[in-house]
């Protein structure tokens, strides 16, 4: 194995590789969820008002000094999503987000090449990486398979998943639906999405960098709420057994298109 200034190549690969997934801490600031011109703020920063707290959460999501806090624990028997209650058409939607923590190592973070799919070693085999990892995203229109990722994979945030992975889509809406760029911050830093939805086609920049660019999702209903997803769970042992929503959100502005 061969080393630089003492570090093995291997772990400084490693090294690289995550460093978008290293925990710094961000505040809030007075002009925060105060909408900008053009723009109507879909969360007040003091409370749940126009949202619909999943029934038996328990608490878990909370509006904590201006920002929306969730552990990744609610205990909602059944979809433990947070949705809002406006359904939306046509939209550009501007969503601060950040990634609170990541105790969960992800071993199956793929190697995803331009075209979506995932890269293969000489056997044929997919090629997967050990990362610290935690997972959410933003559902449009009413479905969790309209999913703008938020996540810790090298890809960067912005891709849906849902749409990439689903092999009866052709080609070209699978390459679509995957970043251009990395444009995610270290985790612990506010990141901030603009999303615009026009009939079936999404545009994504992430950080003022555009990740996706008019991809299509056929099949995508013509309007439908948003949501901030629940993802993760502990074994019985306590410990995560998925990539947990560790998330933190404001700023979330929307302004509907004619």
């Amino acid at each position: 194995m061969t080393k630089m200034r003492g570090v093995p190549t291997t772990l400084l690969a490693v090294v690289i590789l995550t460093g978008l997934c290293l925990s710094t801490h961000a505040a809030t600031s007075e002009q925060d969820n105060k909408a900008p011109a053009g723009f109507r703020a879909l969360f007040n920063g003091r409370d749940f008002m126009g949202w619909k707290v999943p029934v038996g959460d328990n608490g878990h999501w909370k509006v904590i000094n201006g920002v929306i806090d969730y552990d990744a624990e609610s205990e909602a028997p059944g979809d433990k999503t947070l949705w809002h209650t406006e359904d939306f058409k046509d939209f550009v939607l501007r969503v601060d987000w950040r990634i609170k923590a990541t105790p969960f190592i992800n071993p199956n973070v793929p190697y995803i090449l331009p075209d979506g799919t995932h890269a293969k070693d000489i056997t044929g085999k997919e090629m997967k990486l050990a990362l610290p990892d935690s997972d959410s995203g933003v559902f449009l229109r009413g479905s969790s398979t309209n999913q703008v990722n938020i996540w810790c994979w090298p890809i960067g945030s912005g891709e849906f998943y849902g749409y990439r992975m689903d092999k009866s889509m052709p080609p070209e809406v699978r390459a679509g639906v995957t970043p251009r760029h990395q444009a995610d911050k270290p985790v612990g830093q506010w990141n901030r999405f603009e999303i615009t939805v026009r009939g079936d086609r999404v545009t994504v920049v992430l950080n003022g960098i555009q990740v996706i660019d008019q991809a299509q999702l056929p099949g995508m209903a013509a309007s439908g709420p948003i949501a901030l997803q629940h993802h993760g769970g502990k074994d019985s042992q306590g410990k995560w057994n998925s990539p947990p929503s560790l998330l933190q959100y404001k700023n979330i502005y929307i302004k509907e298109l004619k």
